[in-house]
């Protein structure tokens, strides 16, 4: 500002109480759609420079020294509000507003300091001091935000890093100003400061609702594939037997319907005399028989491959790129292991299992079950038969 020229005086006043008014409500735009507690404080130190602004006025305008202690009070509390906020981060809670209470307290100190500096200085010094304080809050604030990405992000550190770099010139040429008593040529010099410091916080506030962009695309980015998470476990579930933990006849089914052509071999496999289980033991033993057989064969198969619950006591497995000698050996297998097979309660309760086989060859999945169960019920009916003879 301009001691020696009102009008000077007065321009530069207004465009320092437009841009704080500016950057004040775009911050404070920022937090009300964010609740991020770093743009509420950088909305707050804007509402600070907006008075700051003012007691500076007074202060060049009347030259009463009695001006500089709010006009200290409100600017450095500018610059510690910026670092609570650097402090507190971007993605921040409200736990983190307790952040600008521990620092405020030191602005008694700051406040003593600039006031004795002013009375026993020129404010020249008064005003290099404050450029150097500004340096150090804009540049611990570029350090700070070093975590976040995006184009919007990288504006906004560029611009404090400017920021930093423009307030470290106006210390250098202020104190040269004071040292060469070129009063009141530093007036004259903070005046012309005022635009190129309004333009360089114009690109900071604008690229601060861009970071705030990119991080609800991001979040909404975030949401989609949590969504799509959600999407296929909840289809996954529908395709579920929710007993047996195996795919239930809805999957099977869709699974047939696929013209393309299966290759491996389908096995289907029934437990014998299930009805004569449910009858002695209750339908409660039953199904954890049932829930049983379903972990085994899960356990039992590789990762490639499928097994279903068809019906009742019926299941289905899809031995996928696999051949049929491999399929019938670990089909033997679980049929081994059932033999074995303990009841809480009961002890062991051997499990008879029927089951048939078919190598799809290129076929489709419908044939090969299809040829698979036949030869199941085959096995079935040759079991039967031979109870019968025993019996006899």
């Amino acid at each position: 500002m301009d001691a020696s020229g009102p009008v000077a005086d007065l321009t530069s006043f207004l465009i320092q109480e437009a841009g704080a008014l500016l950057f004040g409500v775009v911050f404070l735009f920022l937090y009300r759609q964010s609740q991020v507690v770093y743009f509420g404080l950088w909305s707050i130190a804007w509402g600070m420079r907006f008075l700051a602004a003012i007691f500076g006025f007074e202060l060049l305008r009347t030259n009463d020294g009695r001006w500089l202690a709010p006009y200290a009070i409100f600017e450095f509390g500018f610059a510690i509000v910026l670092v609570a906020a650097a402090r507190a981060g971007f993605a921040s809670g409200l736990k983190d507003w307790r952040t600008v209470l521990r620092l405020i307290a030191i602005l008694p100190i700051f406040v003593a300091l600039v006031y004795a500096l002013g009375l026993y200085s020129r404010l020249e010094a008064y005003h290099a001091s404050h450029a150097l304080v500004l340096c150090f809050v804009y540049f611990y604030n570029f350090l700070m935000l070093r975590k976040n990405a995006g184009f919007g992000a990288r504006v906004f550190r560029f611009s404090l890093f400017l920021l930093a770099a423009a307030f470290l010139e106006h210390a250098i040429i202020l104190l040269y100003l004071y040292n060469t008593g070129a009063a009141p040529a530093w007036a004259r010099y903070l005046h012309h400061e005022t635009y190129y410091d309004f333009a360089l916080h114009c690109v900071l506030a604008f690229s601060a609702m861009a970071m705030w962009s990119e991080s609800q695309i991001d979040r909404i980015r975030d949401l989609s594939g949590e969504l799509d998470h959600l999407r296929r476990e909840v289809q996954n579930s529908l395709d579920l037997d929710r007993l047996t933990g195996l795919f239930n006849q809805a999957a099977l089914a869709a699974r047939v319907e696929n013209p393309a052509p299966f290759e491996g071999v389908v096995t289907v496999c029934d437990m014998d005399n299930f009805k004569d289980i449910n009858d002695r033991y209750g339908h409660l033993v039953g199904d954890e028989i049932l829930r049983n057989i379903g972990n085994l064969l899960r356990s039992s198969i590789r990762h490639e491959d499928e097994a279903f619950r068809w019906g009742g006591d019926e299941f289905v497995i899809l031995f996928r790129n696999q051949q049929a000698a491999v399929a019938v050996k670990r089909m033997a297998e679980i049929e081994a292991r059932l033999q074995d097979f303990r009841v809480r309660g009961f002890g062991v309760l051997p499990i008879s299992f029927s089951w048939g086989t078919s190598e799809a060859q290129g076929r489709s999945l419908r044939e090969a079950l299809d040829e698979a169960d036949r030869s199941m019920y085959t096995l079935k009916r040759a079991r039967a038969a031979g109870e019968r003879s025993s019996a006899r």
